[in-house]
């Protein structure tokens, strides 16, 4: 018989209650703090794409939304521990490709070579 959970849903759950028993989870759009353990239980589960409550579909889903939460650091457990969440580079944006870089030095007015004589 296969397990349930596999081991990165297991460390969801265990996050998640984590979260639950140092009064950090909170509740869906609201942002109330989460205070009943049956409540926080079905969070977990939710979270970790477990619940039989919901569809296989929706389960993979929100795994697979809860995992990227978690590599941004955008949990309520990282941000308590001081784990900062990882930033997108401002200058990835507005440098120049490749491309542009490559046409400007392709395309640019060579000046001719001084020679040494006068």
């Amino acid at each position: 018989m296969t397990p349930r959970e596999s081991e990165p849903q297991k460390e969801t759950v265990e996050r998640v209650m984590h979260e639950f028993k140092h009064g950090e989870l909170r509740s869906g759009p609201s942002g109330q703090k989460v205070k009943n353990r049956k409540q926080a239980v079905a969070i977990a589960l939710s979270e970790a794409g477990v619940s039989n409550q919901q569809t296989p579909k929706d389960n993979e889903q929100h795994f697979r939304r809860t995992k990227a939460k978690e590599r941004r650091g955008e949990t309520a457990q990282a941000e308590t521990e001081g784990k900062a969440p990882r930033r997108r580079r401002l200058g990835a944006a507005t440098s120049p490709s490749w491309a542009d870089v490559f046409l400007e030095e392709c395309l640019a007015p060579t000046e001719p070579k001084a020679s040494g004589l006068p």
